[in-house]
Formats: C-alpha cells, sequence, structure tokens
C-alpha cells in the first residue's frame, strides 16, 4: 500500500505519491501516514506518562495557515501532547498542510511528529481526521489503521480507528490501545451517539486482544447525554461537567473508555486552557479554534488489572 512499482525489465520501488495511495481517495480505506518506513527516533518523553489529546481545529484550511499567528498556536498546542486526535481538516490538499505543518514543528522544535490521515468525509462540507503522534514517545501501526466501514450510510463521517502503543518499556509490558476518532453530526447526534454503541463493540470484537479502546472526538454533545454508548457497562467519558468550547458554553468533546479494562489511566484529565496557557484573548483563541482541546494522561506500562491482560497485538491486521 506504500509503493508502486515501475518498470518491466528494471524493476524499481518507489513511494507512492498521496494521490495514488487509492483508487478512490474518499475510499473508507484510503488513509495515508507519514514516513511508515523511516527509522525511529530516540525515545525521548517528559515523565513517566503520555497525554492523550482531542481537539477540533474550526475549518483547518488554506486560509487559516496562511495566518502565522494562528499556525503559531497551534504549533505550541501541539507540541503538549504525545498523541493528538484531530477534526476539521477542511481542504482539499488537507494532508500536504498538516504534513508541511509537522515539517516545520520538527524542524523548528527538533521533534519527531508524525501522522496518520484519512480520506474526506462528509456531504457539503467533507472534512478529514488525523492523528499526529510524536514518534519518539509512542508508535501507531498503519497496517492496522482503518476507517470504519458504514455500508448503510448511517454516521456523516465515520470514524478513523488507529491502534498505538507506548514506545520505551519492553515490547511484552508497553501499554498498547486503540485510539477512535469521531465528529459527531450536530443535526443528528441522539441517533449518531447511539450508534457509537455500536462502533465500540465492533472495534473491540475485530480487535481480539486488545481491550483498551478510547473513543475520543467531536461529540457535539456532553457527558450526561451519551445514549446507548453511555450505558455500556464500565464506559465512562473523562471529561465531566466541563466546558469544552473556547467560549465556555457547553461540553462538546470527550475521551470515553471503559474504566474497567483501561486502568492505565492515571486520573489526570482536563480542558486544555489555551487562553490561560498562552496568555490570549478569548478573540484570538476563537482565530484558531471554536473548540478547546482536551486531554488524558495514560501509564508506560500495561495494567494487570481487572479486565485487562497484556495485549501482545491488537488485531490481525496489526504491523507490531
Amino acid at each position: 500500500s506504500n509503493f508502486k512499482i515501475e518498470g518491466l525489465q528494471n524493476v524499481e520501488v518507489k513511494p507512492r505519491s498521496a494521490s495514488s495511495q487509492d483508487s478512490n481517495p474518499n475510499s473508507a480505506n484510503a488513509l495515508s501516514g507519514s514516513s511508515p518506513m523511516a527509522s525511529p527516533p530516540p525515545i525521548a518523553r517528559q515523565g513517566n506518562s503520555i497525554k492523550v489529546a482531542s481537539f477540533t481545529i474550526e475549518a483547518f484550511s488554506e486560509t487559516k495557515a496562511s495566518q502565522g499567528h494562528v499556525m503559531q498556536v497551534l504549533a505550541n498546542i501541539f507540541r503538549g501532547f504525545d498523541i493528538l486526535a484531530v477534526q476539521g481538516i477542511r481542504s482539499e490538499k488537507g494532508e500536504y498542510l498538516l504534513r508541511d505543518f509537522l515539517r516545520q514543528i520538527n524542524d523548528r522544535y527538533q521533534r519527531h511528529y508524525r501522522y496518520v490521515i484519512g480520506p474526506p468525509l462528509g456531504e457539503r462540507h467533507q472534512e478529514q481526521y488525523a492523528f499526529v503522534y510524536d514518534a519518539a514517545s509512542v508508535e501507531a501501526d498503519l497496517a492496522g489503521s482503518y476507517t470504519i466501514s458504514d455500508p448503510f450510510d448511517v454516521l456523516l463521517r465515520e470514524p478513523l480507528v488507529v491502534p498505538f502503543r507506548v514506545r520505551g518499556p519492553p515490547s511484552d509490558q508497553a501499554f498498547t490501545f486503540i485510539l477512535v476518532n469521531v465528529h459527531l453530526d450536530p443535526y443528528a447526534v441522539a441517533k449518531e451517539v447511539d450508534i457509537l454503541a455500536d462502533v465500540y463493540h465492533a472495534v473491540r470484537q475485530a480487535s481480539r486482544s486488545e481491550d483498551d479502546i478510547m473513543i475520543l472526538g467531536n461529540l457535539n454533545t456532553d457527558d450526561r447525554h451519551l445514549g446507548r454508548l453511555g450505558k455500556i457497562s464500565g464506559i465512562q467519558p473523562l471529561i465531566q461537567h466541563l466546558a469544552t468550547n473556547t467560549v465556555q458554553t457547553h461540553g462538546y468533546d470527550n475521551l470515553i473508555l471503559h474504566m474497567p479494562s483501561t486502568a492505565e489511566f492515571t486520573g489526570h484529565a482536563g480542558v486544555f486552557d489555551v487562553m490561560r496557557q498562552f496568555n490570549l484573548t478569548t478573540q484570538q483563541v476563537l482565530a484558531v479554534s471554536d473548540h478547546l482541546p482536551i486531554w488524558a494522561e495514560f501509564r508506560l506500562h500495561e495494567s494487570m488489572g481487572a479486565g485487562n491482560h497484556i495485549a501482545t497485538q491488537p488485531g490481525n491486521r496489526s504491523g507490531w
């Protein structure tokens, strides 16, 4: 999936271009990831845990990318997390914008951010999901990544699923987990949040040995209105009774996990206060997004608590 073969007598293997990643760029399986063959950088992180975040960047496009002050705030936000689930990429050149942005962060701050990006989704205003991750701290299983199949078109934007593993601990002890990136239709929240219960069960079943499944993103509803998803035994939203939009009126964003399974959660989670952290006005933050990032912290080692086991491989498509 990452190479094309050219020539008859002198066969050459060359990286595919983004446009040739899939014959149909709107296919649910049209995924791209940065530097899948690159050697991993030296392990580096702050502290003995990782921070996983989610951020809806309102209409991330060429217009936003051309505003230097906005992109600097985004760069400062990205650098605070090991993994960032991104929603709201709205551009025909979405992957190129993200790739060039991360290259600038890496070059300027000597970081090692990579990405996995899904296909354009939706109807009138198509958007892409992405995961941005620090390769010096975690690794993504590109072979095991996929967009949820939705043959009956019950979701406006099918979730993007990517397995991750913490770098550092021995492979049989490192915390492994699957992240499910979502952005629900604000006009069909009640229906779609119910369907997320089916998404959770489907991902867990498909993952076989992996029980740490986390749904994160823009649910367009708060922690008290999670429908069938919220009724699954053990399921818990980590962002509770907190506003996640910039003007501090609604709690739209969340990270949801099965608490008995994911004992690696440290108990620390919250909303990243961009205004206070970077000394900005509300209007300055609104130029970046009408949402604030949410985050949660996890231990590096796989826990062996109730409902847990050491996951050796997150599914039969795993590339670990």
